[in-house]
């Protein structure tokens, strides 16, 4: 089988053939249908993200349990399934509390491995690590049953690789995080894959007003179609005055910040209303900085809040995501705007980095 693999920081993945060892207790083998190309992803190429070398990137897919280890309950040979790039032992303070996407549980186990510490992809006798422990940039990947969503089978497969990232992340800030009334005015910022399904979730939500901000205007056109009422080009001067005309001159009630650099992070927290609350969604580089007016917080009593993987419970809200997108609630097909074999990937994180696709899909046969 073929994998897509990592070997040195900076350079192009090199698909390679790859061997599998069968799952251990409490995992499954996966044959994998769908993999979208995403940032994170990029980080860990680009060496953004520090991580173990050689490493199979990948993290958001969906795919066909073919085999299941000893002792898993939660899935069976034959399911379809969203993969789920965060542990969730279901155990610790914070699974107990409902917010699996901040689990501790498995802390004591190095990230880019399974459970035990080892691993199950080898490349010529060499053990290969795995992004956040699934790897999904491989025709068969071996991965912790609790990372493995089932979901109904009629779901097309593209369409549920995306929710297992940019679709969660971007709904979920909205709807789980930030918990946004009908009626609100939304500012987000950033419309690649997260942006445009923030819009979507604001949409769903019920916001008055949805405006969107990028710096390419076809990705402008696009927010519109999922939804946005208003856009504005943020290479344009006094963007915060735009944004304060279009709401009485306040500013938006929640600001969503899908690119997360300091100059965005200084937008979203001047654009929100007194009383507004800023919301952290895309994750930056480990060393970025920014700053803010303390002034402004205080008399404005603004609040400043992240959210990791839009705090989603991927057990409950994978399958409700996936009824949204088959029921006409949620567009997932115009997220897709070009699919790739896995012999295509660098050309799919070319396309990406250029601005040129909402989202870009490895398809496997």
């Amino acid at each position: 089988m073929k994998a897509a693999v990592l070997f040195k920081v900076n350079e192009p993945l090199q698909v390679v053939d790859v061997e599998l060892d069968p799952p251990k207790a409490g995992e499954v083998r996966v044959k994998m249908k769908a993999a979208g190309v995403c940032q994170s992803d990029w980080h860990m190429i680009n060496g953004d993200w520090p991580t173990q070398l050689p490493l199979v990137p990948g993290h958001e897919a969906a795919g066909i349990v073919e085999e299941v280890g000893a002792g898993v309950t939660s899935v069976k040979a034959g399911d379809h399934v969203i993969f789920s790039f965060r542990p969730q032992c279901g155990q610790c303070r914070y699974c107990s509390a409902g917010r699996p996407v901040l689990c501790i549980g498995r802390n004591n186990s190095p990230g880019a491995t399974l459970f035990d510490g080892t691993l199950r992809l080898k490349h010529q006798g060499t053990g290969l690590y795995q992004m956040a422990r699934i790897g999904t940039f491989s025709e068969q990947v071996v991965v912790p049953a609790e990372m493995v969503v089932p979901i109904r089978k009629d779901m097309p497969w593209p369409q549920a690789a995306l929710v297992g990232c940019c679709v969660a992340t971007g709904v979920g800030a909205v709807t789980r995080h930030a918990k946004i009334e009908a009626g609100s005015t939304v500012l987000v910022i950033g419309c690649g894959g997260v942006g445009l399904n923030i819009v979507q979730g604001a949409a769903l939500s019920g916001a008055r007003k949805i405006i969107a901000c990028d710096l390419l205007d076809r990705k402008l056109e696009i927010a519109r179609k999922f939804g946005a009422t208003d856009t504005i080009n943020t290479t344009t001067e006094k963007v915060v005055d735009q944004i304060k005309a279009l709401t009485g001159g306040l500013g938006v009630d929640y600001a969503f910040d899908a690119v997360s650099i300091d100059k965005t992070q200084a937008l979203a927290i001047d654009a929100i209303c007194p009383g507004g609350h800023a919301v952290t969604v895309g994750v930056p580089p480990i060393t970025m900085r920014a700053t803010y007016s303390p002034f402004a917080m205080v008399f404005g009593e603004k609040v400043v809040s992240g959210t990791f993987y839009g705090s989603v419970r991927p057990s409950v809200d994978f399958p409700v995501l996936v009824d949204h997108y088959m029921n006409k609630r949620l567009n997932l097909d115009g997220l897709i705007s070009r699919t790739y074999k896995l012999g295509e990937i660098n050309d799919g994180f070319k396309a990406m980095m250029a601005g040129e696709v909402a989202r870009g899909v490895v398809v496997f046969d």
